[in-house]
């Protein structure tokens, strides 16, 4: 079993995730430094380095644990089949998202990373759409059109500051999904 890094490391991760956030809602993040993070987030740079090599290393590890939890779920909620439970899955999504809200937003925004969002989509498409295939041969066009309204529906989510619970976007989510797939 895998031991939680400590109470002191998470936290700090927190901050570099939210300082990471914060600046990348200005610059793209390329052109961000480790010394205006980490002045930003007041921690020193030998901090930060005994956490990551240099903000691209930092944007990958951010990057991996959130695929890692999409990931979970997922693997919890939907079956090979896709005879899971869509709206439990959109549920664990959205909560992931909320819960990650500032950096979801940065990275899902205008400066944000675009190979993040087509990370998310391959997973999506190993998880629902080869399965759906197997079954439904015309299926591909309704998935994308899923896919991408949903991609939009949640980058609209997140930068208005995710107003609505994930509970009630996932059944939302759920609803519109129903109203394609359904014909």
């Amino acid at each position: 079993m895998e031991r939680k890094p400590d109470r002191r490391v998470r936290r700090t991760r927190a901050q570099l995730r939210q300082g990471l956030a914060q600046l990348m809602g200005e610059k793209s993040v390329n052109e961000v430094t480790v010394t205006e993070l980490v002045d930003l987030v007041d921690i020193n740079r030998s901090t930060f380095y005994l956490h990551y090599r240099d903000i691209p290393h930092m944007l990958e590890c951010v990057e991996q644990e959130l695929y890692e939890q999409i990931r979970h779920a997922m693997e919890q909620t939907l079956t090979g089949r896709f005879e899971g439970d869509t709206l439990a899955f959109l549920e664990d999504v959205f909560s992931i998202l909320f819960a990650n809200r500032d950096i979801c937003a940065a990275l899902l925004g205008p400066r944000g990373d675009i190979g993040f969002l087509h990370h998310i989509e391959e997973m999506l498409s190993q998880y629902i759409l080869t399965p759906l295939q197997r079954t439904q041969p015309d299926v591909a066009y309704r998935y994308t059109f899923c896919v991408a309204g949903g991609m939009g529906l949640i980058k609209d989510w997140l930068s208005r500051g995710c107003p609505e619970s994930p509970q009630d976007m996932a059944r939302r989510t759920n609803d519109l999904i129903a109203g394609v797939t359904h014909r």
